[in-house]
């Protein structure tokens, strides 16, 4: 079997190593620094791509690397081992970028999705759902960005990575949602693993977990199913900042709040079907005031007695 160091490095980039090529890649020179200018590639975006400059700047820090007294030697080695690379990060940005498929909605917008492995994905409104469709056999890991019910296929590890935490599943029904600091799961069936930073637990059918603010809270769900998905969002002590940003991602209206804590929190819900009901709905309950003013503009405010 051909083990020259061209040969594993090709291998290693494309993740191809067999256990007998892993071991013998793990045992050149300069594999810490391999595996160094290969993460960096993790940082590329498609307008800041360029072979040309690529090239030279791994030219020079390999040099600087290496930093080798006699200079006969070193170029044509440089020049095939940065071409490798060069191949190698051209190829880490379109495995990772080009290949993925993006679901994306607007204001008041939901959709649904059917995977590769027939697992379902409802998204609300103003979310982002990425995967990649070829890989999915072997890698079941969606990125999200805001909010989805999934209903799992069971099969290999199921993954949902979002900004501020991960769920870990194998075949299940359950919601995430993660709007900026908010992160939420809720388990409706089977057992699902959540991840927060260090924190990491276990979720039974029935349970759900949010972490805000630093805070974290485990409680039990109200409904069988995301009431979002039956149009209507629903809340448990979130705070009214949150329920209004909810609001306006759902009506794609401005909301202002004066002289009122965003931070009191609500229990209750809204329907996405009529702006005056929904505002009805979280103000009456907190002695409060509302008005819809053009350009989709709504003010908040203290109830006069």
């Amino acid at each position: 079997m051909r083990m020259d160091k061209d040969y594993l490095i090709q291998k290693w980039l494309a993740r191809e190593l067999t256990p007998e090529e892993e071991k013998a890649f793990e045992s050149l020179e300069d594999v810490a620094f391999l595996k160094g200018i290969a993460d960096d590639a993790k940082n590329f975006r498609a307008s800041q791509f360029s072979k040309a400059k690529t090239y030279e700047e791994f030219k020079e820090t390999l040099d600087a690397h290496r930093r080798p007294v006699k200079k006969l030697n070193w170029v044509r080695p440089l020049m095939r081992v940065a071409s490798i690379f060069i191949v190698g990060l051209a190829g880490y940005y379109f495995f990772f970028y080009e290949n993925l498929t993006r679901i994306e909605t607007q204001v008041g917008q939901k959709t649904t999705v059917e995977l590769p492995d027939n697992s379902i994905v409802s998204v609300n409104a103003l979310s982002e759902i990425a995967y990649n469709e070829k890989k999915w056999n072997d890698d079941r890991t969606i990125k999200l960005e805001g909010e989805a019910f999934f209903d799992v296929a069971k099969g290999k590890q199921f993954v949902v990575s979002t900004p501020k935490g991960k769920v870990t599943v194998l075949g299940t029904e359950f919601n995430v949602k993660q709007r900026g600091s908010f992160f939420e799961v809720k388990c409706f069936e089977g057992t699902v693993r959540v991840t927060l930073e260090q924190y990491e637990t276990i979720l039974d059918q029935g349970d759900n977990i949010r972490w805000f603010n630093g805070e974290i809270e485990q409680g039990k769900n109200t409904y069988s199913v995301p009431q979002w998905t039956k149009n209507v969002s629903d809340f448990n002590r979130v705070a009214i900042g949150e329920v209004f940003s909810e609001l306006e991602r759902q009506y794609g209206v401005k909301v202002t709040l004066e002289k009122v804590d965003g931070q009191r929190l609500f229990t209750g819900g809204f329907v996405h079907d009529n702006l005056d009901n929904a505002l009805k709905s979280i103000t009456v309950p907190l002695n409060l005031d509302y008005v819809i003013l053009e350009n989709k503009k709504v003010r908040v405010k203290p109830r006069e007695n």
